[in-house]
């Protein structure tokens, strides 16, 4: 039986489930049948990765019933505004191939035209009302991006998706979500992005002494390791792989428990610096890109 989380609105989602961010389309639908037949039940797209029609399609062939998949996918800053996210919503349904989503989330705050923001958020609480998804949510959402949503909104988002891996852990954010009872959801949960992108060097989490230390002591992988302290930490992970031998590791994660010292020790290798897009910096002008139809 895979863990669950409790959101704020009581659906239960699976506490990991596979990301598939920068996964080619030609790539998607073998890797989420693979994560399903390892035993995930949860799947994260969104309409910008332009992967969601094969993640719809994965499902299908996979044999397991609808009921039981846990579908996350997002709206792109470009379909923010009240009647474009409603028709962000039938895009993505039709994608997948779906009725109902599970979950829906607003994928950048857009602190340049937060009224746009404003108007997409309240599309996703009519979604909420009308059944058509099951809980709503933000992705990159500050502090300060939150208590404007919730001044301007009724229903307190179900998660918060934001960059979080030992090297960048964002307390702040964490508290502000825990105030207000949502979700901390982590994407790049096992740092991947500090092998990529990350602060210009060549350090990474995946060969960081203090993380491979805790790995050898458990005979756990540095990734398993990381996504270990996630969970122990109370926060949804959604590691993303396109091998289904790291797929199956990742999903690992379940037959062993981190001492508190050990959860601590990676608490204090926060570097403070963030690997993804800077939310206050994201803007139409510079992000926007136009979501097709189908």
């Amino acid at each position: 039986m895979i863990p669950t989380f409790t959101l704020n609105n009581s659906v239960e989602i699976p506490a990991i489930g596979l990301g598939v961010f920068q996964t080619p389309p030609q790539e998607t639908t073998k890797a989420v049948e693979a994560a399903i037949a390892t035993g995930y039940r949860h799947v994260d797209t969104a309409a910008a990765y332009g992967n969601e029609r094969e993640v719809g399609e994965a499902i299908r062939r996979s044999g397991v019933d609808r009921s039981e998949m846990f579908i996350e996918t997002k709206v792109w800053i470009s379909d923010y505004g009240y009647e474009e996210t409603l028709h962000a919503f039938d895009k993505s349904a039709g994608k997948l191939g779906v009725e109902q989503i599970d979950l829906l989330i607003l994928h950048q705050a857009l602190p340049s035209a937060f009224d746009r923001t404003i108007g997409a958020y309240r599309a996703l609480e009519k979604l909420l009302a009308d059944g058509r998804v099951r809980a709503i949510g933000v992705s990159n959402f500050m502090r300060t991006h939150l208590r404007d949503l919730l001044d301007a909104t009724s229903i307190v988002p179900a998660i918060n998706q934001i960059e979080l891996h030992p090297y960048f852990t964002q307390p702040d954010v964490q508290a502000a979500d825990a105030e207000h009872q949502i979700l901390t959801q982590a994407w790049s949960p096992i740092g991947g992005i500090t092998s990529y992108r990350g602060d210009g060097t060549t350090r990474s989490t995946f060969n960081d002494q203090t993380i491979t230390a805790i790995g050898e002591q458990h005979g756990k992988t540095p990734a398993q390791v990381m996504l270990r302290w996630q969970l122990q930490r109370g926060r949804s992970v959604i590691p993303k792989s396109t091998k289904p031998a790291r797929i199956t590791e990742n999903f690992a994660v379940f037959d062993f428990d981190l001492t508190g010292e050990q959860l601590d020790a990676l608490d204090k290798l926060d570097t403070g610096i963030r690997g993804g897009p800077e939310p206050e910096a994201v803007t139409l002008e510079d992000f926007g890109r136009e979501i097709p139809d189908a």
